[in-house]
């Protein structure tokens, strides 16, 4: 592989064996081996931040790492649904690396959002592919503006953390290729990432780093995948196992040990010296390229990046809910208000999730702090204790103290959220509830102070159960290391929030798609929900949930025009519509384009994300925007023809501020592609007689049943035609029931005709 950035290609003629294995895994738990003339460097922790050990500290750099920037985790940054921000922060994060010379950040994670309980869900964007990948693909293309290389992961159907080093993720081909490779695929497709890092977990029964359809015939063949993959670290189950189904670099290093196994394959013939060669080439040419890479010129500019961090986090908050208290909406508050600030998250905040992502940050803002910075007569009462064991008497004492703080203030805002030790990396959540002592602070705070702000911070969703009497809720996640400077932004309207939910809010676990299929048993999980992940299930059974996919509020209100949409000579489409800011105040606005096709011939969710714009107005001010469709995006994967294939037909374009508040609609007639099957002796009567060739010579076949027809047209019911009892019956089976008039060699002879290739 000629390197794309610089052209140098690492010149590996004269390695021994030994040599070309040794440059396909790590020399210690970061850096990669120095063969040659081939450098050594340095893979690090991300993805929202840069996680490098420091020289002298503990080798996984969990207690002594650089301090670096902390952005906003995934589960925030994805709320802003904004690719521009995503490529800057991307940015941001290469320029970090390559002060600190380091060639590739672990990240983005883009894993999909299959269940509310998945501990790592704070360093993912989305239920849905088609965020994720746009969304990934912006932050790859910052990264590697800056020579650094960045890290796709976890390739692939890796959506628990419950036995995540041994679990088979058991999926069908269509919800594989449609929900948890699509958004892959559009990142290594539009962004080129350096490398790939495949996961822990077994796909179908196989170790994703064993897993040669993966990592070759799809990754490498399919999407023309140009960089090397990396395991995850500890994910190689068989070294050269791996290293034959396209696993590129094995990390951290064994001492050699695994080397040694490689070099044996290849002496006793079972392992071909040509697949080491080019897994080798491409460690090589990485090494080189970071090699001749021109470094960014330290130091950092902390303030500049810790000013990006404050942005990211304000656009990424949703505003859930605010209502009019009083004639008017609580939110933004006023600065002469007398505020409550309750909740021990406002003071202590719950920034980022925990796990081998969790970053040293340059500093680090507290919402208390900022609201007083605005607010100066702001009282503050902690509500609840962040410790693991509060006494009961303790507990109730917080909440007296905050419920006799909110009930002499004319505002209450309380920070709630989850404590780190209930979501992390290792381990998944076991609900989805806030801590008990929270919901009842809530429910005594409303009750005090009916003007009640709800802030809440976490990683992944939790129920609502207050969602009904709180006035005001916005969902600020985890937010980075500015996360207490953009809350206080949005909550006083220096910033009008303009975040949207990348996930649905159930009203309860046991509406949740996976529901009864996670985290699975005896090594295996099964993916029964198919293709219905997130609001697919939802809309499929019309549930209610407490915020659907896609919602967000802002502090100024939008109209929508009438959508039109067309296609283009490529054969994508485009939504054009004019979006008006019909409010007071400056804002930005979300549009989303959901897709459907009426009378489809396979199983489809009610709608399906296929675009989204960002456009931002000031108060009467409009603007018409262009959402594109690709037509790619359309297409379902067939599992008789394994392809993809797009279904020609009239598609309906619906375009709004969520998946459930839908503006306006438009028809587009939609090309589809030509599918021939081949017919066999199990095709089904109605498959042969839609087919071309066959269908008109079993229209003359069927003539000689005539009085075996009519007499089994006796037995349906009026207004039923055979048909409907015939279509699914083999055509091969039609011979039994003819009498002898259609013989097995005529319907070979059909069948024959009919898979001729075309003159």
């Amino acid at each position: 592989m000629t390197d794309t950035t610089t052209g140098a290609r690492a010149d590996l003629t004269g390695l021994s064996v030994e040599e070309k294995a040794a440059l396909t895994s790590g020399a210690s738990f970061w850096r990669t081996k120095a063969v040659g003339d081939v450098p050594s460097v340095m893979l690090t922790d991300g993805p929202h931040g840069l996680r490098k050990q420091r020289e002298g500290g503990d080798h996984l750099g969990l207690g002594d790492s650089v301090p670096a920037t902390c952005f906003p985790p995934a589960v925030a940054l994805g709320s802003s649904w904004d690719v521009e921000l995503a490529e800057r922060v991307g940015t941001a994060l290469g320029v970090e690396s390559s002060i600190e010379d380091v060639a590739v950040i672990l990240g983005p994670g883009i894993n999909i959002k299959r269940s509310p309980l998945c501990g790592r869900n704070f360093e993912y964007l989305s239920e849905d592919p088609i965020v994720s990948g746009v969304l990934g693909a912006g932050l790859v293309r910052g990264i590697q503006s800056q020579g650094v290389g960045a890290s796709l992961k976890h390739f692939a159907a890796n959506n628990q953390e419950d036995d995540r080093m041994r679990s088979s993720s058991d999926v069908d081909a269509r919800p594989l290729r449609e929900i948890y490779l699509r958004g892959f695929q559009r990142v290594v497709e539009d962004a080129q990432p350096h490398t790939v890092m495949c996961s822990y977990n077994r796909i179908n029964g196989v170790f994703a780093s064993e897993n040669r359809w993966l990592l070759t015939d799809v990754l490498r063949n399919e999407w023309g995948f140009e960089g090397l993959v990396v395991s995850d670290w500890g994910a190689v189950n068989d070294r050269v196992s791996a290293l034959r189904a396209g696993l590129d670099l094995e990390m951290p290093g064994t001492g050699g040990v695994t080397d040694a196994q490689i070099v044996a394959a290849v002496e006793d013939g079972t392992l071909d010296e040509a697949v080491l060669d080019a897994s080798a080439q491409r460690n090589a040419d990485l090494a080189v390229r970071w090699a001749a890479t021109p470094r960014v010129e330290g130091p950092l500019d902390v303030d500049a990046h810790h000013a990006l961090a404050r942005e990211a986090a304000s656009r990424s908050i949703v505003l859930l809910k605010n209502e009019e208290v009083d004639g008017a909406p609580l939110l933004p508050l006023r600065d002469d208000q007398s505020i409550a600030v309750i909740g021990a998250f406002a003071e202590k905040p719950r920034y980022q999730g925990a796990g081998s992502s969790m970053i040293h940050p340059t500093r680090l803002d507290d919402a208390l702090t900022s609201i007083r910075a605005v607010a100066p007569q702001a009282s503050y009462a902690p509500g609840f204790s962040l410790s693991v064991d509060v006494a009961d008497a303790e507990t109730a004492r917080l909440r007296d103290e905050a419920v006799a703080a909110a009930s002499r203030a004319s505002v209450a805002v309380v920070f709630a959220g989850l404590p780190a030790r209930l979501e992390s990396e290792g381990y998944d959540r076991e609900d989805i509830d806030l801590p008990a002592d929270q919901l009842a602070l809530i429910d005594a705070v409303v009750a005090a102070n009916p003007r009640t702000v709800v802030v809440l911070s976490n990683g992944g969703v939790v129920a609502l159960p207050f969602a009904e009497s709180v006035p005001a809720i916005v969902e600020a996640w985890l937010l980075g290391q500015a996360g207490g400077s953009a809350t206080a932004d949005v909550l006083f309207g220096s910033v009008s929030p303009s975040g949207k939910l990348t996930e649905t809010v159930p009203l309860r676990l046991e509406d949740t798609p996976a529901f009864l299929n996670f985290p699975g048993e005896e090594g295996h999980v099964r993916y029964g929900e198919g293709i219905f992940v997130g609001y697919r299930w939802y809309d499929a059974r019309r549930m209610e949930v407490a915020f659907p996919f896609g919602h967000g509020l802002s502090y100024t209100t939008f109209g929508y025009g009438d959508a039109t949409a067309s296609t283009t000579p490529a054969g994508d489409v485009e939504v054009r519509l004019t979006i008006s800011n019909t409010g007071e105040r400056a804002g930005r606005e979300v549009v989303q384009a959901y897709v459907s096709l009426p009378g489809s011939a396979v199983q489809r969710a009610p709608r399906e994300l296929k675009g989204f714009v960002s456009v931002e107005l000031a108060p009467g001010k409009s603007r018409e925007v262009t959402i594109p469709v690709r037509r790619q995006d359309l297409a379902y994967w067939d599992v008789r023809a394994e392809r993809w294939i797009v279904e020609g037909g009239d598609y309906v374009i619906e375009a709004g501020a969520s998946s459930r508040d839908l503006r306006t609609s438009a028809t587009v007639a939609v090309a589809g592609d030509e599918v021939r099957l081949p017919l066999t002796r199990e095709s089904s009567l109605a498959e042969v007689m839609a087919h071309p060739v066959a269908g008109p010579l079993v229209q003359q076949a069927l003539a000689g049943m005539s009085q075996m027809l009519e007499g089994a047209s006796a037995i349906m019911p009026e207004g039923v035609s055979m048909d409907k009892m015939m279509g699914s019956f083999p055509i091969g089976r039609i011979g039994m029931m003819a009498d002898g008039s259609v013989t097995p060699e005529m319907i070979d002879g059909l069948l024959a005709a009919a898979n001729a290739p075309e003159a």
